[in-house]
């Protein structure tokens, strides 16, 4: 068996799940022997999925505090708000940064930005990265928020636009819905998403450390991110 074959085999092993009413079954497509460069390799049924799905006993207000812990960790701003003072808060964040304009994914609700803001930019499929990079902040949802990493994860929906949009602007701030939207693990999080969008996973502004770990934030994407955790939307 070749070097290719035997990778391929582990491949199908990593692939397949082990359940309690197979477990002793002898299945050919996962079981079996290789032989390469002289070794002789085993790879034998499924690969037992057996790690914990969250850690630790908590409840959903206990969930949203851990995600605000862990966001700010990351040096992200986080602030708080209900669906009545969204918009003033928004309109507030934007005032502070001195932002002129905000790009706005295509289905962002209306109500979540006021009327008297900066300018709305749409965004279209024309925009250069050079246009984008003129922009002086986007505001998006998101799909969901991992309080134990304190990470949130946007999948290209209607309310977060396109990967570049989150990418380009120097400033994002990222609604999330609480509690709907807070999961309290990875796991929990991917039985959400569908592994054929565009997800981006973010923990914090962009950052980056030299060997010397000097801290150098913006390089892959923004370097302010604001997280809104918002209730009642």
């Amino acid at each position: 068996m070749s070097s290719r074959d035997l990778i391929l085999g582990r491949v199908r092993r990593a692939l397949t799940d082990v359940r309690d009413d197979v477990r002793d079954d002898t299945r050919e497509d996962v079981r079996g022997d290789a032989r390469a460069d002289g070794v002789t390799y085993s790879y034998d049924g499924g690969v037992e999925r057996g790690y914990l799905r969250e850690h630790g006993d908590r409840t959903t207000e206990q969930t949203v505090e851990l995600l605000a812990e862990n966001l700010a960790d990351y040096r992200a701003i986080v602030h708080r708000a209900d669906a009545g003072q969204l918009p003033e808060l928004l309109g507030r964040l934007l005032a502070e940064r001195g932002s002129r304009s905000v790009l706005v994914p295509p289905a962002l609700p209306t109500g979540w930005l006021p009327a008297d803001g900066p300018d709305r930019v749409e965004d279209l499929a024309t925009h250069t990265a050079r246009e984008l990079d003129e922009v002086d902040s986007v505001v998006t949802g998101c799909a969901v928020a991992v309080a134990e990493t304190g990470t949130i994860v946007l999948d290209g929906g209607p309310d977060q636009g396109r990967r570049r949009v989150t990418l380009v602007p120097d400033h994002h701030i990222c609604v999330v819905r609480v509690p709907e939207q807070v999961v309290a693990s990875v796991p929990l999080a991917l039985e959400r998403l569908d592994p054929a969008r565009p997800l981006t996973w973010i923990s914090g502004p962009s950052a980056t450390s030299d060997i010397e770990l000097d801290r150098v934030e913006g390089v892959h994407g923004p370097r302010r991110l604001e997280v809104v955790l918002v209730s009642g939307v």
